[in-house]
């Protein structure tokens, strides 16, 4: 299992549009091979951002790179750099992918 994860830091007088642009924007992920599950997540507020990250699940580091060359990632992507959203962002955001080497859930518990 391979998690990516984006994390954004967002200009705190602006979460609700950025919450809203997210919201509504198409996935394009449901039906992928590998796709397991996509969450958006809010964090901590500190005094000049909020952090936000996405946090997508993928059955292998390969299905999560055949997605990366796709056309649903350009599809998905391809409002990312509007004008519109200037100031939205401190900065680009911040890619980090992760092998999974241990997993604990309810399921597993004996």
């Amino acid at each position: 299992m391979y998690i990516a994860m984006n994390r954004f830091r967002v200009n705190p007088e602006r979460t609700q549009e950025f919450e809203q642009i997210w919201l509504e924007r198409e996935t394009h992920l449901q039906g992928l091979p590998g796709f397991v599950e996509f969450h958006m997540l809010r964090g901590p507020e500190k005094e000049d951002h909020v952090l936000y990250a996405s946090h997508t699940i993928w059955r292998s580091r390969e299905d999560f790179e055949a997605w990366t060359h796709s056309e649903a990632f350009r599809k998905a992507h391809a409002n990312a750099g509007q004008s519109k959203r200037e100031g939205l962002y401190l900065g680009p955001p911040s890619f980090e992918g992760f092998e999974v080497i241990q997993i604990v859930s309810e399921a597993n518990d004996p």
